[in-house]
């Protein structure tokens, strides 16, 4: 289940003095009106796929395997910290994201949903809520993947940079027209929550996803969703 918290939209003061939102309502119009959701890891059980790729593509591009055991630890880090681990020089990045998006679109296919994206995205959909996805992914991958559910997205932003993620969410937002304390953004890695931060809008952990639970939470989210209904559940009223 989500983690409880208060039912209206608050500004609160952070530690380091900047405002967050505490457990968003929708219901009257006051509360979140746009979710802004990573796609592999959150919407796309794409973890799998990219384990069984990555030391395919660690021997192509000269950087160290992921052996066996050292999963686990790799769960718990940034994404920089990844790479730094991997010993993936910062020049090559481009043309490894660039591979990697070419083998994820040939395998999109086999890349499935995470039980309960279609209902979550119909019930944020039936509500009002507008939905965008920010994704380094390739948008006709994130579409294949997302099938019918596509139809539903208003705004695709894909082919992000490792460290592109703050500017292009601003810049959504921007466009939205929707002032950032409306805004929700819904991730799994730990450059989610500090593109959010950057960006000055609300930031819920999917905690299913690549990061482990315990790395997301230590970053103290506006939100932290156990499965996917718990978006809806968190930002749609239940009939009663």
């Amino acid at each position: 289940m989500v983690q409880p918290g208060p039912r209206r939209l608050r500004r609160l003061s952070g530690p380091d003095g900047q405002g967050r939102l505490t457990r968003a309502n929708a219901e009257d119009g006051s509360g979140i009106r746009l979710v802004v959701l990573d796609f592999d890891g959150t919407l796309a059980d794409s973890y799998p796929w990219f384990r069984g790729v990555l030391n395919g593509v660690a021997d192509r591009y000269g950087f160290r395997r992921v052996e066996a055991g050292e999963e686990d630890g790799l769960r718990r880090l940034s994404a920089r910290e990844i790479v730094a681990h991997l010993g993936i020089p910062t020049w090559k990045l481009p043309l490894v994201a660039r591979h990697m998006r070419w083998l994820a679109a040939r395998d999109a296919a086999s890349i499935p949903l995470f039980s309960g994206v279609g209902a979550m995205l119909k019930a944020l959909d039936e509500r009002g809520i507008r939905l965008f996805v920010l994704s380094s992914n390739a948008e006709a991958t994130v579409r294949a993947v997302l099938g019918p559910n596509a139809a539903r997205i208003e705004r695709f932003a894909c082919g992000t940079s490792l460290s592109g993620k703050a500017g292009r969410l601003r810049r959504l937002i921007r466009a939205s027209g929707l002032p950032a304390d409306r805004v929700l953004a819904v991730g799994d890695e730990t450059r989610d929550h500090d593109a959010a931060r950057r960006a000055g809008c609300a930031f819920g952990a999917a905690v299913w996803g690549y990061t482990r639970r315990e790395a997301l939470a230590a970053l103290a989210p506006d939100h932290l969703f156990e499965r996917p209904d718990d978006i809806a559940g968190a930002l749609v009223p239940v009939p009663g």
